[in-house]
């Protein structure tokens, strides 16, 4: 008998939606944190592909990671470990890395050791093995009342900042020098933004998990740069697209959830937040050569 993959049986394990309407009264507070995330994701990727931050959003996610696996061994609330080592990453490549050179050095030594403290936690964590691939890889029901409320709050702490600095912030990522000569504060700008992209990768270790942050941090303001210059259409184009790769996935991933309750190998919700983002990256690639091509389109809007 062969001992290959049964892809038949694979693919209703991946897509089985029966009893979907009971099963996604199950996961609203899932869902409803998700949108938060992309809300945060896509406006905090605006500044981090301005500022050249992608390899920081890596970074400050190991440590995250490393908090809430460490929360998690000692028994308090994950999203509280999980914030915490986000802010001490971020505020130490806030303070430490104001040149690229020196950022990146910085970024280098953090990634691997709040990789290695998070193994090191998990490892000695003795309950389900699901709760330490969740923070690698994301739950779909891991969020409960609780954490949609912590998750509320952190997105009132995140947007509410950046509104109050949006307009100094853009010009100090678009030209740092000539802000700093016209008089803005351009250090203590970047420290601040830190913190508050520390705040957003901690909720999305709560989502996606640590290994695939990129995902709604970069990925979908990385699209939308890619069909528009535009200050205006950038952060709206960029929440939209993180909104429908994060919400969607979860939909998508509920066709899974009984194999999530009843099987031995839970799938994650990551893979279909990852691919929604991805594709829509592509799309927007093609869209906008196209519009480069033939000169017209949002990639001409003031």
């Amino acid at each position: 008998m062969s001992a290959g993959l049964d892809w038949g049986e694979v693919q209703r394990q991946l897509f089985d939606f029966t009893d979907y309407g009971e099963l996604l009264v199950l996961v609203r507070g899932s869902i409803l944190a998700g949108a938060l995330l992309a809300l945060v994701g896509g406006l905090v990727g605006v500044f981090v592909m301005q500022r050249d931050l992608a390899f920081a959003v890596h970074g400050v996610s190991e440590l995250s990671f490393a908090g809430a696996a460490a929360a998690l061994l000692v028994g308090i609330d994950v999203a509280v470990g999980s914030v915490g080592g986000s802010l001490v990453a971020a505020v130490l490549i806030g303070l430490l890395g104001q040149r690229a050179r020196d950022r990146s050095s910085i970024i280098g030594v953090l990634m691997p050791f709040g990789l290695g403290l998070g193994v090191l936690f998990l490892a000695l964590y003795p309950g389900r093995a699901a709760n330490k691939f969740g923070l690698l890889t994301g739950q779909i029901v891991a969020v409960d009342t609780a954490r949609v409320t912590t998750m509320t709050l952190l997105t009132l702490v995140v947007v509410g900042g950046l509104v109050a600095v949006w307009r100094p912030l853009t010009f100090a990522s678009v030209d740092p020098e000539v802000a700093a000569a016209r008089g803005v504060p351009v250090r203590a700008l970047s420290l601040v933004f830190m913190v508050l992209l520390g705040i957003a990768v901690a909720m999305a270790v709560q989502i996606v998990g640590a290994l695939l942050v990129l995902s709604l941090l970069i990925t979908p303001a990385a699209a939308a740069v890619r069909l528009t210059a535009s200050p205006v259409w950038v952060p709206v184009l960029s929440v939209v697209f993180a909104e429908v790769a994060a919400v969607g996935g979860i939909l998508l991933a509920l066709g899974s959830f009984p194999v999530a309750v009843v099987g031995e190998n839970p799938v994650p919700i990551s893979p279909y937040i990852t691919t929604i983002s991805f594709v829509i990256y592509l799309v927007a690639r093609q869209v906008g050569a196209h519009q480069a091509r033939h000169g017209r389109g949002l990639a001409r809007a003031a």
